[in-house]
């Protein structure tokens, strides 16, 4: 979903409107936003299991029930755009393949230069697929990574990427990780509001924030700055008899500690539509796909 400023400006240049004409209308169908609370169900490219091409998964995916998915990135465009199109499936985001391996944190700038280049590369698939928004871990704090070395290096980085998104029309969606970076709704804003762009917003995970805050706070805080949405379950009680914090997502989508009803609703107040998006275990089958779909889609409905 394009930001709706820079759509004004562009139907103010010359000649707007004869490219207007030959836009096709999935295009459109992408860039209109929904009234707020008027959700879609999607699923995380990366949860798909089973074996198959892209094009079967996305038909499996259809058929269990989902409206979209989370692609990756570095993915083949032909396959992906061929498979999308047979599905009926819509693509409104696109993750970040090597945030991990590269990230814009890294002490070494040629690092860094990779992970800048993973993140255009990014941004040019999802407009490619149609994708109004990327899905971005902007850097991990550990033992050679400050908090502050983190904050700096990566902020300079999406700073680099911010013309191109724009160009583009893609959003830079930055996500809450176990990655001992943010770990507040208040850092989170003070980071957005030093980035200070509106090509760059927040994809909301409600999973990884129960180790750290509630979901509701953070969407009330965030508000409009949120891009898009994982859906995605915790239980504390299960970290607590494991000793295992990890243990804590292998509970089912609506058996944890989130707060759905109050999630959805402080998601409908905040002016968020569109894309719930589910990063949750069991995909690996068309039952299992099912399932997901059918708990999001209760997740949906409060």
């Amino acid at each position: 979903m394009k930001n709706p400023i820079a759509r004004r400006d562009f139907l103010k240049t010359a000649g707007a409107v004869v490219t207007l004409a030959t836009l096709g209308p999935r295009l459109f169908a992408a860039e209109e936003k929904p009234a707020a609370g008027r959700f879609k169900k999607a699923i995380m490219w990366g949860t798909v299991g089973g074996k198959g091409s892209v094009g079967e998964k996305m038909k499996a995916v259809k058929a269990a029930g989902f409206d979209g998915v989370e692609m990756m990135g570095q993915m083949d465009h032909a396959e992906v755009l061929k498979a999308r199109d047979a599905s009926g499936l819509e693509i409104p985001s696109v993750c970040c393949e090597k945030h991990w391996s590269v990230p814009l944190s890294h002490p070494d700038p040629k690092i860094r230069a990779e992970g800048l280049a993973d993140l255009k590369q990014t941004l040019r698939d999802a407009k490619a697929y149609g994708a109004g928004s990327i899905l971005l871990v902007p850097g991990i704090v550990n033992k050679e990574v400050s908090f502050d070395d983190c904050w700096k290096r990566s902020i300079e980085q999406i700073r680099l990427a911010i013309p191109l998104a724009e160009e583009l029309g893609v959003k830079i969606s930055v996500e809450n990780v176990w990655n001992n970076f943010i770990t507040t709704e208040d850092q989170a804003m003070r980071y957005l509001n030093e980035i200070n762009s509106p090509w760059v917003g927040w994809h909301f995970d409600c999973g990884n924030i129960i180790r750290y805050g509630d979901p509701i706070v953070w969407i009330n805080t965030l508000g409009q700055h949120i891009n898009r949405v994982h859906i995605k379950e915790y239980s504390r009680d299960r970290a607590m008899r494991s000793g295992d914090v990890w243990k804590g997502f292998n509970a089912q989508l609506l058996e944890g500690a989130n707060n759905w009803p109050g999630i959805t609703k402080a998601l409908t107040a905040a002016g968020y539509s569109g894309y719930l998006i589910t990063e949750q275990g069991g995909g690996d089958t068309p039952e299992g796909l099912r399932d997901l779909n059918d708990r999001l889609g209760k997740i949906i409905a409060g």
